[in-house]
């Protein structure tokens, strides 16, 4: 993913405005989380200055000059009524120390419940939004870093609203306020400890700028190793067939170390400006006892005002490099809101046409009229191909790879748009009917039957409630699936492993065709459906298919010519176009193509590449 190559700080502003949109429902959250901000800094500054009064009126009296300490003898002549005052401030201290801890506790409950709910929408909108775009998205774009966008980045950006923003109002307010205080006290002391700013001021902003570039990489980083690592992971059948184990740990290992190194190199910035801001803070204390301790020794402030001084230098550092930290946040945040945002800016290529129809049925008539169709440019993938499907008809698609067949199978579902000539299904443009109606009404099986993790009902229904058990059981049984689905441990609620590892392709196929006639399709397109699966559980196959078919528009893509010979038409594709057209019977007598696709397979008993 790339960003438009515009001002850093202008990318950085639109991107925490769109992550603020999210945090706009919980307003009144974020009001309430404020009010005990400002609550707690109140009380933080309250704390200095109950150490400053009982310093000034009870303890200072008993200080021994000489050794610039309490005096032990003076402690025991302390008179009750003092006592009673440093108690009483001890005890203040105490119960302000407590308020601030409760208060505290609330602010981060709320804060982590909102940003739950927050990042639990941001979650379901880039969810929802991947449902929608077309597939070829998919193809160009790793599942890797897809699922990285759900997740990593998600919980990257939660960190923002748990403590950035708060955080932030929060480490202003104290900053504020602790300058005012000083101020308060001398001002003379407090400009000269004030000299300390601008330099904090510049090397922060040097730090940020840094910092966001590096924030950048990382999640690059990052979401180049998601996508590496769920590729092989996938593909580890592959890897160790081809011993291919050793290149490809060498691979991950280089793209680790990048991982590492981009890691190292925002470690190093960071580890730069800690020990900076940290000497910073010693400058300002060597500036507080030379020119502060003059101040005391003649008179003109208290001991008690230098110890307030010290502490409320110490609540003046932490803000500013809390400030900073929070700017390594909002740059990671910022980072990985430009790549979500990236992602739910991708306008999907297939979309609702703003008058197009709803159809809860269809006859089953389809025309294809003059379609080009390439997935690129104008490679064409498929050339003025027209052809018609009657209402009920059995029409097989056959030829050599690169052909188009099961290009035009995608072009029916509308996965993709044609760029030329039309598509109608009984007589409606396809791009004229609501897609979920489209794909809803046609029933597509394929040779590789995707399961999802989760149980045989629940890959049967596919999260469609208005499916009951009673229409899972059914289906099943209808298309010869309910024998084999019965003798699992747990029948119908029998768990399934991701894809379905643990069922025999043949086992899959009737589970897909269980999910197909659950749905009630008006139209079947088959991809052979009888590949690579033994003898006996192709003959309840094809009686599973017998019955679906039955009363169905049916496309099949061929790969054996004998699972074919019935249908109605058989179309021969090569590259791209329509070389011939006729019953199984007709082409044959014809002598052309499919002939020699049929005596290739029988008479040599080679499968036709399909």
């Amino acid at each position: 993913m790339s960003v438009k190559k515009q001002d850093n700080a202008t990318v950085n502003r639109h991107t925490v405005r769109r992550i603020l949109r999210y945090g706009k429902p919980f307003l009144w959250w974020f009001a309430l989380v404020l009010a005990l901000v400002l609550a707690v800094v109140r009380l933080e500054l309250l704390q200095p200055a109950i150490l400053e009064r009982a310093t000034d009126q009870y303890v200072g009296k008993y200080v021994d000059v000489s050794t610039q300490g309490v005096s032990l003898s003076a402690l025991k002549q302390m008179r009750a009524e003092d006592l009673r005052g440093v108690i009483l401030m001890g005890a203040q201290y105490f119960v302000v120390s407590a308020a601030i801890m409760l208060l505290t506790y609330l602010q981060v409950s709320i804060l982590a419940t909102v940003g739950q709910k927050i990042i639990y929408n941001m979650r379901t909108d880039i969810f929802r939004h991947l449902t929608r775009l077309h597939v070829g998205f998919f193809n160009d774009n790793p599942i890797g870093r897809l699922v990285t966008r759900v997740t990593n980045d998600c919980e990257t950006v939660n960190e923002f609203f748990t403590s950035v923003i708060v955080n932030t109002v929060s480490s202003a307010f104290v900053l504020v306020g602790v300058m005012i205080s000083m101020l308060q006290r001398h001002v003379q002391l407090s400009l000269a400890i004030f000299t300390v700013i601008p330099f904090i001021v510049v090397f922060t902003f040097l730090f940020t700028k840094v910092t966001r570039k590096l924030y950048r990489a990382i999640r690059a980083r990052i979401s180049e190793l998601n996508a590496f690592v769920s590729e092989h992971v996938s593909g580890m059948k592959v890897v160790q067939i081809f011993t291919a184990e050793k290149p490809t740990m060498e691979a991950f290992e280089n793209q680790s170390e990048e991982l590492r190194k981009a890691h190292i190199r925002q470690l190093m910035c960071h580890a730069a400006y800690s020990p900076t801001s940290y000497l910073l803070n010693l400058v300002s204390i060597g500036i507080l006892l030379a020119y502060g301790g003059n101040l005391v020794v003649t008179g003109v402030i208290t001991a008690g005002t230098l110890l307030a001084f010290q502490r409320y230098m110490t609540r003046f550092f932490d803000p500013i490099q809390e400030l900073a930290e929070n700017f390594n946040v909002v740059q990671s945040a910022a980072a990985a809101a430009e790549r979500i945002f990236w992602l739910l800016d991708t306008v999907p290529a297939i979309q609702d046409d703003p008058e197009a129809v709803s159809m809860d049925s269809f006859r089953g008539h389809i025309q294809f009229q003059n379609v080009w169709f390439a997935y690129r440019d104008e490679e064409w993938v498929l050339r003025d191909v027209s052809f018609e499907v009657l209402p009920g008809q059995r029409v097989a698609f056959v030829g050599a790879t690169g052909a188009g067949k099961t290009t035009i199978q995608s072009l029916i579902c509308r996965y993709y748009d044609i760029q030329k000539g039309r598509i109608l299904i009984d007589g409606v443009d396809i791009r004229k009917i609501r897609i979920d109606d489209l794909r809803r009404n046609i029933g597509q099986m394929l040779q590789d039957v995707f399961l999802f993790t989760g149980d045989v009902k629940s890959n049967i229904r596919l999260s469609e409630q208005d499916i009951t058990d009673g229409d899972i059981v059914a289906a099943a049984k209808y298309v010869n699936a309910d024998p084999f689905i019965s003798r699992l441990e747990d029948g119908y609620d029998h768990k399934v492993i991701e894809r379905g590892a643990a069922f025999s392709a043949g086992q899959r196929q009737l589970l897909s065709f269980a999910r197909t006639l659950a749905f009630k399709p008006s139209v079947l397109i088959l991809d052979e459906a009888t590949a690579n699966i033994d003898t006996e559980t192709e003959a309840l196959i094809q009686d599973a298919l017998g019955k679906l078919m039955e009363g169905r528009t049916t496309i099949i893509v061929a790969h054996r010519l004998s699972t074919i010979q019935n249908a109605d038409k058989i179309i021969v594709m090569h590259k791209g176009e329509i070389r011939e057209e006729g019953t199984h019977q007709a082409l044959l007598a014809k002598g052309g193509m499919y002939y020699k696709l049929y005596m290739l397979q029988y008479e040599h008993g080679i499968e036709p590449v399909a």
